[in-house]
């Protein structure tokens, strides 16, 4: 499957001109928004990192945590297909079967399948939680967090 991310009016004028030399039958799926953005996974990454130098947990168990509690509800209200197949294959599991199923090796897609929108909701929620129970993550007086907000919009 070939994805085009149109983010200007030429890349628009691109893909339209790549569609008219496709041979028909085609699909074209059409999502809002852009898939998330390295800066996005480096920030998720480092705060894993911090909660752990803070924490009991892991950074991967933290990470499974995030995916877990709040990357699974924003996936849920916006996309039927993963609502579907999350509500089959891992809501009927118990607590400690859907972590473990967050974290590799098996590593249930969560984030990867978010947009950059959906990715800084993802963000803000699991930047309020952690620093609402005490933990210190980057930039929390406004710095770096704030300008990635501004360039995840």
């Amino acid at each position: 499957m070939t994805q085009h991310i149109l983010r200007t009016d030429q890349d628009r004028e691109n893909f339209k001109r790549y569609l008219d030399m496709r041979p028909m039958p085609v699909t074209v799926s059409v999502l809002k928004g852009a898939k998330r953005s390295n800066k996005q996974n480096k920030l998720q990454r480092r705060w894993g990192n911090e909660l752990a130098e803070q924490g009991d947990m892991t950074a991967e168990e933290y990470r499974a945590h995030n995916k877990l509690h709040f990357g699974v509800p924003i996936l849920r209200d916006e996309d039927a297909e993963f609502r579907e197949k999350y509500d089959r294959i891992i809501k009927p599991l118990d607590y400690e079967q859907k972590l473990e199923l967050m974290a590799e090796p098996f590593d249930f897609p969560v984030t990867r399948l978010m947009t950059t929108v959906q990715k800084k909701q993802f963000l803000d929620a699991v930047f309020v939680h952690w620093t609402g129970q005490g933990f210190h993550l980057t930039d929390t007086d406004g710095g770096l967090y704030q300008l990635y907000a501004r360039e995840m919009a």
